[in-house]
């Protein structure tokens, strides 16, 4: 089988989800796949020198030439919005050029970062379908519902013209694709209320491999010597994507609310993202002692990163749990850590928390709620702890990298070999 796959991010971009991408492509390298994989010159998290050396790379080869990546030029993506949309557009219409000219693909395989991503490999599925006179499957895995990850960001309103706009492209990616894996059960039924079959729905859980995400001992984590963290302080640490859908501001305010009550603590922030400039702006202006921020740091290093808090951090907006279910969640159960959610309670991580009572959630922007869950975890170091084992616990028993990666390897082989058609 030939797996044509067209991404906007591919290592050595350091990313969130880099480790699934990977662990897939083992699997798919195991059972016999070949993948041609095209992605735009990498730019997140990479200095200007790994840049400029990454432009000169055309090609490479992985798992013994049963993946080639091949990368085309673009520029560097920025902060400015308008200039992040235009290069997601040309990257959008490189992935057309290279992926309709790519001979013999069994199946496309693509995500929904960017947006239009979806729509893009529709279109490509219906050029190679035309010059193979014969349906070339599209598979689609959805991480993000958009638009309605607009509506939840409030950066835009249901009724609008990008809100309409935006459905018109997720309904046609929707129609084009063969199969829609998403990550959850509410994924599920959101896209089922927009009219897809459920026949054409696979649900695959988004995973952490146990081996390579484990709890790091205080005494051993390169973190607090790198970046001179006090060991003896309680420390909450977030870490991911610093964007607009993450209640960055009511997590200063609670942090401020906080400092004289709770002087041992400190709300750690890891990575980047559009809002990073606002918070550190913010922290700065307002003198926010207790909060700290660091780079994204690298992915050979995750175990440090989820063991550096007491307990790992999940924040958002109200409404985003039905259509956003954080990978990072894995990360913190198998650190051994406890999850401090400000999330939607009625949402599948509201209930994943409850089965596994592996932490506390906080109705999302309830502030007073949030304080009160911090100060249970504050006072109770004992308790957190085995809330921290019972989330590792529940992984095992759960979650297991090998269960989820070998169901995106059956669902590819039963849609190649269904030519595309339910079953």
């Amino acid at each position: 089988m030939k797996i044509l796959q067209l991404v906007a991010y591919y290592s050595p971009e350091r990313i969130a989800s880099a480790h699934l991408s990977k662990d897939r492509e083992e699997a798919f390298a195991a059972a016999g796949f070949t993948t041609e994989l095209y992605a735009p010159t990498p730019t997140r998290g990479l200095s200007e020198e790994e840049y400029k050396e990454y432009k000169k790379v055309k090609q490479e080869k992985r798992y013994d030439g049963k993946l080639t990546i091949n990368r085309f030029s673009m520029f560097r993506e920025g902060k400015n919005p308008l200039l992040r949309a235009a290069r997601y557009f040309l990257v959008n219409i490189g992935h057309y050029i290279k992926g309709t000219s790519v001979k013999d693909a069994d199946v496309i395989l693509c995500g929904s970062t960017p947006p239009t991503q979806g729509m893009l490999c529709g279109l490509i599925k219906k050029r190679l379908s035309r010059k193979a006179k014969r349906n070339i499957p599209f598979v689609f895995i959805l991480q993000d519902i958009f638009p309605d990850s607009l509506v939840n960001a409030k950066m835009t309103k249901k009724g609008s013209l990008i809100w309409k706009i935006g459905r018109k492209i997720e309904n046609y990616a929707y129609r084009s694709a063969d199969r829609i894996i998403v990550i959850s059960e509410d994924f599920k039924r959101n896209i089922m209320e927009k009219g897809v079959p459920e026949e054409r729905i696979a649900v695959i859980p988004n995973w952490v491999n146990t081996d390579k995400v484990y709890p790091v001992k205080r005494e051993d984590n390169i973190l607090f010597e790198r970046y001179h963290l006090d060991p003896s302080l309680f420390y909450i640490c977030y870490s991911g994507n610093i964007g607009h859908s993450q209640n960055m501001d009511m997590l200063l305010d609670s942090a401020k609310a906080l400092a004289e009550e709770l002087p041992e603590l400190r709300f750690v922030l890891v990575g980047e993202g559009a809002a990073r400039d606002e918070v550190e702006a913010r922290i700065i202006q307002e003198n926010i002692e207790n909060v700290i921020m660091l780079p994204f740091q690298p992915y050979e290093e995750i175990s440090h990163v989820f063991s550096l808090g007491d307990a790992g951090l999940i924040i958002s907006k109200a409404g985003i749990g039905g259509s956003s279910v954080p990978s990072k969640t894995w990360s913190i159960m198998a650190a051994n850590r406890p999850v401090l959610a400000s999330f939607d309670k009625e949402s599948q991580l509201g209930s994943l928390i409850a089965e596994a009572q592996c932490g506390l959630v906080a109705q999302a922007n309830d502030s007073e709620a949030f304080k009160e869950a911090v100060r249970k975890l504050y006072q109770n170091r004992d308790n957190a702890s085995v809330m921290g084992e019972r989330g590792r616990e529940y992984l095992a028993k759960n979650l297991d990298k090998e269960t989820c990666v070998n169901a995106y390897v059956n669902v590819l082989r039963q849609v190649t070999e269904n030519g595309g058609k339910t079953l």
